[in-house]
């Protein structure tokens, strides 16, 4: 099966999902990333020949076409060329901008959908509520349940819709923590569905009683600024170190040595929220307890008292307490993350995703052979 991944970046460092896709799949990847009118082919110079090119160009300009004519005839020609038996579009959002394309290229089309592109109001109303998506699409793909409903609710078909989870990669499984620091670690992007903010006013309920406990926050964005001054604000800056972007590596090398994973994700006033966080995944795996929130599809792979141990949104003394109870009870800490790595091993391993994701594209691809339009 040869499977062209649509993209809209190269390789993002936080989009390390869509990598698994393109280094796990069964079959012939072929990854064209950028956005519409600028898509290119890893691994390629050009998309077609020289004379095609020429060729599309004078068309554009005899036949008044937009300029993203060009682009849309060269990904064209190439999944010709390499004899794609289906697309793999990430992102909602992609898919909606790419629609033209995918309508010329009478291919079958599974979009998968990751967080904002389901939830945030705007974007939503901009895609025209995916309707012309959902149309076309021959599966559709979501990562949490709750995503799962907001998609239904959108209007997706059921019969096209499939619930899959993101799996962990499989280095993490090797992790195994000592529980030897009181130390909390959160990697993400610091944005407002995150909320690394409510994660720092918890930490400062436990100074008082744990001065020699550490928060180590991991990554960069818009909100990376006010965190850093709301923790001068708080006078601990010893206690809470900003890491910038991290290797997995070195989050693994964290993961060993810290107490917990913490996480405050809420759903932003335009209707941002998680689809289900990677680092989650990671951390349970590794054999960390999970402090986080009942949010989109966290509750789905970790279990409040049993995994982890999660809050509501918005409730900082909620998830203070349960930094407390951790910290004075590492036994439970060790307890919790053991059922943890056991859980997602079983339910959620990268095999199992990349083992549902290859069917969905197999079952899609072979739909088109039987059933040619």
């Amino acid at each position: 099966m040869n499977i062209a991944i649509f993209t809209p970046s190269l390789n993002p460092y936080s989009e390390t999902f869509i990598q698994a896709h393109k280094n796990y799949l069964q079959g012939e990847v072929f990854y064209y990333y950028g956005p519409r009118g600028r898509i290119q082919l890893e691994g390629r110079d050009a998309l077609v020949s020289k004379i095609k090119n020429w060729q599309y160009r004078i068309q554009t300009k005899l036949y008044k076409h937009p300029t993203s004519y060009i682009n849309t005839q060269s990904i064209s020609a190439s999944l010709k060329q390499q004899a794609i038996d289906v697309i793999l579009v990430e992102y909602g959002t992609h898919a909606f901008n790419l629609l033209d394309l995918l309508r010329e290229c009478e291919l079958p089309i599974v979009v998968h959908f990751h967080g904002y592109d389901a939830s945030v109001k705007q974007v939503i109303e901009k895609c025209n509520h995916y309707k012309e998506v959902f149309a076309k699409a021959t599966s559709v793909i979501a990562v949490s349940r709750k995503m799962q409903q907001l998609l239904l609710d959108l209007g997706c078909p059921s019969e096209k819709l499939v619930y899959n989870v993101y799996g962990p990669q499989p280095e993490f499984e090797t992790v195994i923590p000592t529980y030897s620091k009181k130390q909390f670690i959160g990697i993400g992007r610091f944005t407002d569905k995150k909320a690394p903010y409510y994660t720092i006013m918890a930490f400062n309920q436990i100074i008082a009683n744990h001065p020699d406990a550490r928060l180590l926050l991991a990554g960069d964005g818009a909100l990376l600024n006010m965190c850093q001054n709301l923790v001068k604000h708080f006078g601990f800056e010893e206690q809470v170190i900003f890491l910038g972007i991290v290797s997995p590596e070195a989050y693994r090398e964290l993961l060993t040595e810290s107490l917990a994973f913490v996480q405050h994700s809420i759903t932003a006033n335009n209707g941002d929220m998680e689809g289900t966080p990677l680092a989650v995944l990671e951390a349970s795996v590794a054999g960390l307890p999970v402090i986080s929130t009942n949010h989109a599809g966290i509750p789905d792979v970790i279990e409040h008292g049993k995994t982890g141990l999660l809050s509501e949104e918005h409730d900082v003394d909620a998830m203070a307490e349960n930094m407390l109870h951790l910290l004075g009870d590492v036994d439970l800490a060790k307890k919790l993350g053991a059922a943890g790595k056991a859980r997602i091993l079983e339910h959620y391993s990268m095999q199992r995703h990349i083992n549902v994701l290859g069917d969905v594209l197999s079952s899609a691809a072979g739909d088109s052979f039987l059933h040619p339009e």
